[in-house]
């Protein structure tokens, strides 16, 4: 693919060559470092002069300011950020004129954006990894646990052809549920719940509890973004999960060697497909029904 250059911050370097080897591209050469009053800085090491250029950055642990230092030779973002509309002007002043993220927390925030915003989606790689691992997926109800999320296993269940239900929670406060209530029927059936993200994994893990107690034979959790911080291995490793399976869209190496019920879906070649489409002018809606071959 001539005249484009592909970019990796340091937040996830393992999906950047990912998606480099699926183009056909060595990774840029960048350096990023930070001294020792924490200051951050950021070198190209090779000429972009002329090349649409691509940054891959996930919204792990990372560096905002490592971040907003790369964009004046654009920018690919993978993040759904907590003061959106902020960061959005960021991004378009600081160069970046168009926008690729993984299954945005909410998909309102494309509006914030006044740059080109395509938000892709996990969906495809889900449905296919679900009828690849779960021989009784003919026999399975999709869990959204919480009301928001309600579209997203809508649409999962409804390409499956089975049944949905959902989990209305009741919180004291952020990261604490207080009270679970099961809409839907899992009894004698396979659960799968679904979500797009999961944090300290107290919601999703009192929702197995809550679907074993109701009669599910297994329980699965799929999840596009797997931030596990705080007691989150923990509370998977004390829960009734037949697996946790999260996307790369953030590292889970390390995670992994302390849960073994974490199973990973590269969705490198999502990523990469929507570049190639970009850089190519094409349409990159094929991608919100299929994975790339």
């Amino acid at each position: 693919m001539p005249n484009i250059k592909i970019f990796s911050g340091s937040s996830h370097q393992d999906l950047s060559q990912k998606i480099a080897d699926r183009l056909g591209l060595e990774l840029g050469k960048v350096v990023t470092k930070k001294f020792s009053n924490q200051e951050t800085c950021v070198e190209i090491g090779e000429s972009v002069r002329g090349e649409d250029v691509y940054i891959v950055q996930s919204g792990c642990d990372q560096d905002g300011l490592e971040f907003l230092s790369l964009p004046p030779v654009l920018g690919l973002k993978s993040r759904a950020p907590i003061s959106a509309k902020l960061v959005a002007n960021m991004l378009s002043v600081a160069g970046a004129d168009h926008i690729i993220t993984m299954d945005l927390h909410a998909s309102q925030i494309q509006g914030f954006f006044d740059i080109p915003v395509d938000n892709l989606y996990a969906e495809p790689a889900v449905l296919k990894w679900i009828r690849e691992n779960i021989s009784e997926w003919r026999n399975c109800t999709i869990v959204s646990p919480d009301a928001g999320g309600a579209k997203r296993v809508t649409s999962i269940a409804d390409r499956l052809n089975v049944d949905f239900a959902l989990i209305h929670k009741e919180r004291k406060k952020a990261n604490e549920v207080d009270r679970m209530v099961l809409v839907g029927d899992v009894k004698d059936r396979v659960a799968i719940l679904v979500d797009d993200m999961a944090d300290t994994c107290g919601t999703i893990c009192h929702a197995a509890d809550k679907l074993l107690s109701a009669g599910a034979t297994r329980v699965y959790a799929i999840l596009t973004h797997g931030i596990f911080s705080g007691p989150a291995i923990s509370r998977i490793n004390n829960a009734c999960f037949e697996a946790v399976v999260v996307t790369n869209t953030i590292p889970q190496e390390d995670k992994m060697k302390h849960c073994s019920k974490i199973q990973v879906i590269d969705i490198s070649m999502i990523l990469a497909e929507a570049i190639r489409r970009t850089h190519n002018g094409e349409s990159v809606s094929y991608l919100f029904s299929h994975v790339p071959l």
